[in-house]
């Protein structure tokens, strides 16, 4: 956005400010000021340039949109429409080309710069008093590049610049390392983790079915450690993505990511989930790998082993979703995600859940639709329902409760309150 931040101070130079004399005699100080301006909105940037000058001439600019036939004889165009003209291609009221203004670039090539960024640009002017342009831009367009892991059904990405090589490590070596939790890199120990384990996922990966096994020594400042993976699929330039209130918490998490497939994909940064969950992590791999040694000294025994309960989560929202379930999930439920109504219904011709989450606002079949539907079905009318919506006004509430919805939960909701529906009407006292 360089040329169009050069642009958009040219036009505050050479059509804003005044000249001294002009300026002294309106009243105001001899030095024109322009300020520039940023700030972060949500999931966008906000930059403003503003200039205390004479503001648009917007007589000179009907002048101009009438001679050159964008404004028909006899039209009446409101101050709004009048100064949407300059961004017209081509049109600029400098009467010639000077070394800051008239060199053939107009604001329309502003415009087609900001909408190419997938942003919008916003104008005020006032006479005698200046004039304001705000471009609005996403922040979804840093690039960097990315190393993809693979652990079991798990993939995840790490900067490029946190990975300071890839090893291959016998595979008769492996169980030792697991054994010790170390890695010796030439005169360095390095902890040594299974990926995994540090997501609290499982405790300690396989060998595979190969001679050897990768192991990738992560880097990031004066801290290394190394991990195990079963893949490492390669390198890519990935666009990041803002993480969004919820995911911003939790720790580690440097950004997502969507992958050519359409798959979400997380980065990481292992050294910081390493320093935060590394113990934890340690402990379950040493109990997991005593439970193998016991089992393998016991004769084989079947035990009946209850499930969790079953939890279905339906929202069109991709991120929500992830959350949801990496939230329920550690807290010891079985959840299973659809993306509207129509997929909620076929999730629960497969197995009927404890509990349903739902949001309001999808494709194909609302919320609304879906508790009507659910309630409709002698399988499903007393089955839990908790709506939960940005849409908190009490006429929806009270829609919601006619439809036979238990519990009405507005977002962003607090992780504690969500739990404590869920463990209630799962009927689980505690969530460990």
């Amino acid at each position: 956005m360089t040329g169009t931040f050069e642009h958009l101070l040219r036009n505050s130079v050479v059509h804003g400010i005044e000249s001294p004399a002009q300026r002294l005699a309106a009243g105001k100080e001899p030095v024109g000021s322009i300020q520039v301006s940023v700030a972060q909105e949500s999931n966008e940037v906000a930059i403003e340039f503003r200039d205390d000058g004479a503001g648009l001439d917007l007589p000179r600019i009907q002048d101009k949109a009438l001679a050159s036939g964008l404004l028909p004889p006899g039209a009446a165009p409101t101050d709004a429409e009048l100064a949407a003209f300059i961004f017209q291609p081509g049109f600029t009221t400098a009467e010639q080309v000077t070394g800051l203004a008239g060199r053939g670039v107009g604001m329309d090539v502003v415009r087609n710069d900001v909408n190419a960024m997938g942003g919008r640009i916003e104008t005020a002017t006032a006479a005698n008093q200046g004039t304001s342009f705000r471009l609005v831009l996403p922040l979804t367009t840093a690039v960097t590049q990315v190393v993809m892991l693979r652990c079991g059904d798990l993939r995840v990405a790490v900067p490029s610049t946190l990975v300071e090589i890839i090893r291959r490590v016998p595979v008769a070596e492996l169980p030792g390392l697991y054994e010790r939790g170390v890695y010796v890199d030439g005169a360095a120990e390095l902890p040594f983790h299974w990926l995994a384990a540090l997501l609290q996922g499982s405790p300690n990966g396989s060998a595979g079915s190969g001679r050897t096994v990768p192991l990738v020594v992560i880097r990031s400042a004066a801290q290394r450690i190394a991990l195990h993976v079963d893949e490492v699929l390669g390198n890519q330039e990935v666009v990041v993505k803002n993480l969004g209130p919820q995911l911003s918490r939790l720790p580690g998490l440097t950004g997502m990511t969507l992958l050519p497939s359409g798959s979400p994909a997380l980065i990481y940064n292992p050294v910081a989930l390493a320093t935060l969950h590394g113990q934890a992590a340690r402990a379950a791999t040493l109990t997991a790998l005593a439970a193998a040694r016991h089992l393998a000294d016991q004769p084989i025994q079947v035990q009946v082993v209850s499930q969790a309960p079953l939890v279905l989560v339906v929202d069109d929202s991709l991120t929500v979703r992830r959350v949801t379930q990496r939230l329920l999930t550690r807290e010891g439920y079985r959840v299973v995600v659809a993306k509207d109504g129509l997929e909620g219904l076929e999730c629960l011709a497969d197995e009927l859940p404890a509990l349903v989450l739902t949001d309001i606002e999808m494709p194909r079949m609302d919320g609304f639709d879906l508790v009507r539907n659910m309630r409709m079905d002698a399988r499903l009318t007393q089955l839990p329902v908790v709506m939960i919506t940005s849409r908190i006004a009490q006429k929806h509430r009270d829609y919601a409760a006619e439809l036979g919805v238990n519990h009405y939960l507005g977002k962003p909701y607090v992780e504690e309150d969500l739990l404590a529906l869920v463990a209630r009407y799962t009927g689980r006292v505690s969530v460990a």
